[in-house]
């Protein structure tokens, strides 16, 4: 098996990797543990390879720092010794190869150096695409910075620069660039704008996280669309438009003290709507609405930070191959496995977007050591009735199965 990685090293939420931010998902809930707690791959391994189970234990968390899950990420890279991973290797498109019945045979992967990579079955866990909304078109692409990539965008700027700075969002992401630019921007005046009528809470309750276990996918695959849907908005809440509870603390105590000081440096702008954005001379320029009111007002700044997501979409990537397979429209079955028209050699299995189907914790760590299982499973039973009879995960051959990451 071969691993593409686009970047340099394995990092998890790499341009959100800040110092103080922690995981919002049981560290229990890693790569291997709730599927095989005894595996070597799991958190508690890592620590106690670095030497750190004691002081974690001493923690008394569940939710371990996000550059230590980070970590262990790589060290589980590190340590694979039956897969090989090609860093910096970032894909730019996929061509499915057609036999003379229109089967997929395989897969042509092209590499934004022009390298090509063909393979039998393909795993495409690349994320979502970035949603900029279409209001901000009109601004040049060095006045916004989008949440996945806020470390790499802001580490180019001026420490000692007064910027003013807008964030727009009222989730997780945007909450944390709204705390981080005041130490990374240290004399900047950052203001946040967010639709809703204040920060709101995760909902965290017992009885909701049980719809993140694994034994829910199957419940929620097998009900029928319309269901789906409903379920899903009416769990927007665990996973979207709020934040972690501790963290919306930290926050009102950060605009307490500054209160305190007398020295109101930062800003939250609730029940607000962005309605324009462009650019007079060097400043950019957004027309706002308050929701109350109706008032719209122009707001001078430097900078935006968006925390507005990821486009609901397949990513661009996946759905290229939907003219060239064939396709009304990209499903997967309940194995993750792209379906297609005819009856195929090959394979495409898609991680992390497939909401619709299987539920919120699609894109989550929740379900990923069950998700990885299944996708292995279907594999290793797609060659035993091709005839060849794989003995194991580990026969599966580099030359045959790609992931991109």
């Amino acid at each position: 098996m071969l691993l593409l990685e686009q970047h340099p090293d394995i990092k998890w939420q790499r341009d959100l990797l800040l110092p103080w931010a922690r995981s919002q998902v049981s560290f229990l809930k890693d790569l291997a543990t709730l599927r095989n707690p005894r595996s070597r791959f799991s958190f508690l391994n890592y620590l106690h390879t670095k030497g750190r189970l004691d002081e974690f234990v001493n923690m008394s968390t569940f939710h371990p720092y996000r550059t230590e899950m980070s970590d262990y990420l790589q060290w589980v890279a590190d340590t694979l010794a039956l897969v090989r991973i090609r860093y910096g290797a970032r894909c730019e498109r996929i061509e499915p190869r057609l036999g003379v019945d229109g089967g997929v045979l395989g897969w042509q992967v092209e590499l934004t150096d022009g390298t090509t990579i063909g393979c039998r079955d393909l795993v495409v866990g690349a994320g979502r695409d970035p949603y900029i909304p279409s209001v901000f078109d009109a601004l040049p692409a060095d006045r916004l910075v989008h949440s996945s990539r806020y470390c790499s965008g802001i580490r180019g700027l001026r420490r000692d620069e007064a910027y003013r700075v807008v964030i727009i969002g009222g989730a997780q992401s945007a909450a944390e660039m709204f705390r981080a630019v005041h130490d990374d921007l240290p004399n900047c005046e950052p203001t946040i704008v967010l639709r809703a009528t204040a920060f709101q809470n995760y909902q965290t309750s017992k009885f909701a996280n049980e719809r993140y276990f694994p034994s829910f996918v199957d419940e929620f695959f097998d009900a029928n669309p319309q269901t789906r849907r409903q379920v899903l908005e009416e769990m927007r809440l665990t996973n979207y438009a709020g934040l972690a509870p501790p963290f919306l603390d930290e926050l009102y105590a950060m605009m307490y003290q500054q209160r305190l000081s007398g020295v109101q440096r930062s800003k939250v702008l609730p029940m607000t709507d962005v309605v324009a954005a462009g650019m007079a001379g060097n400043e950019v320029v957004l027309q706002l609405r308050d929701r109350l009111t109706g008032r719209t007002y122009p707001m001078r700044c430097d900078l935006l930070l968006l925390g507005t997501g990821y486009d609901r979409q397949m990513p661009q990537l996946v759905r290229r191959l939907q003219p060239q397979l064939g396709l009304s429209r990209l499903t997967v079955n309940r194995d993750y496995r792209l379906e297609l028209p005819t009856p195929s050699w090959g394979a495409c299995y898609l991680q992390g977007v497939n909401e619709e189907t299987h539920g919120i914790s699609d894109s989550l760590i929740s379900v990923l050591a069950h998700r990885s299982q299944r996708i292995v499973e279907d594999l290793l039973a797609r060659r035993a009735e091709a005839g060849t009879e794989p003995v194991s995960i580990d026969s599966v051959n580099a030359a045959e199965t790609v992931r991109i990451a």
